[in-house]
């Protein structure tokens, strides 16, 4: 129903999903315990990320999603340039799969069966998908499947990875992917083009960096 809204509403509510994400991004920053831990993730994380390229890897896989898509539909007429359509489906595929929110959430349902927080970011995770659809056409529904597989795994891992935590690393893990949010958000009101793709790597990484930094770095100081 893309093509029955207007550019200037479907532009305007994208700004207000951004800050959306940027204040999910915010609200998850502020509680964080070692700031340290969080930044060397981040920088350490994305150096990786560039290094291996991760972002054109996700690039590629958004490419073959579009394409069973464009053969089903194949009148499907996108008003975009392929350029902006790779950037926006790259945005909503870390947005969706790789938050902070997604990734905590399932690790709460599956330790304590809690779905509280997955079902907030569902909420906004449909909205959010139904105003990118109007732009990137059907493919956005696909991003459900590596979505599903992705949390679900989390889910199942969560009585083995939550004991192995402590609140701090908790924390930390959740200001990481909320710096990832505030970075989703900029990139949704299109005022700079973050590598988020390239920062996914250091959602593994902060929380070992956070035990480090609280057992081994801290002592010293």
């Amino acid at each position: 129903m893309g093509n029955k809204l207007s550019e200037k509403f479907k532009t305007e509510m994208m700004l207000i999903f951004g800050v959306c994400s940027m204040g999910m991004g915010i609200a998850s920053i502020a509680p964080m315990k070692y700031m340290p831990a969080v930044i060397f993730a981040l920088v350490i994380g994305t150096a990786i990320g560039l290094a291996v390229h991760l972002g054109e890897w996700i690039n590629k896989g958004g490419a073959l999603m579009h394409r069973p898509i464009s053969k089903i539909f194949p009148n499907e007429k996108l008003e975009i340039s392929h350029e902006e359509f790779m950037n926006s489906l790259v945005t909503i595929i870390v947005l969706f799969c790789a938050s902070g929110t997604g990734i905590y959430g399932s690790l709460d349902a599956g330790m304590t069966g809690d779905s509280t927080i997955l079902i907030s970011k569902s909420i906004l995770d449909f909205f959010t998908a139904a105003i990118f659809a109007c732009n990137v056409g059907y493919v956005v529904s696909v991003i459900a499947i590596p979505q599903f597989i992705l949390l679900f795994l989390l889910f199942l891992l969560a009585k083995f990875i939550f004991p192995l935590t402590t609140p701090e690393m908790i924390l930390d893990f959740k200001a990481c992917g909320g710096f990832l949010m505030l970075a989703t958000g900029f990139r949704l009101i299109k005022l700079k083009m973050f590598p988020i793709a390239d920062m996914i790597p250091a959602m593994i990484l902060v929380m070992p960096l956070s035990w480090a930094w609280a057992n081994w770095i801290l002592p010293l100081l």
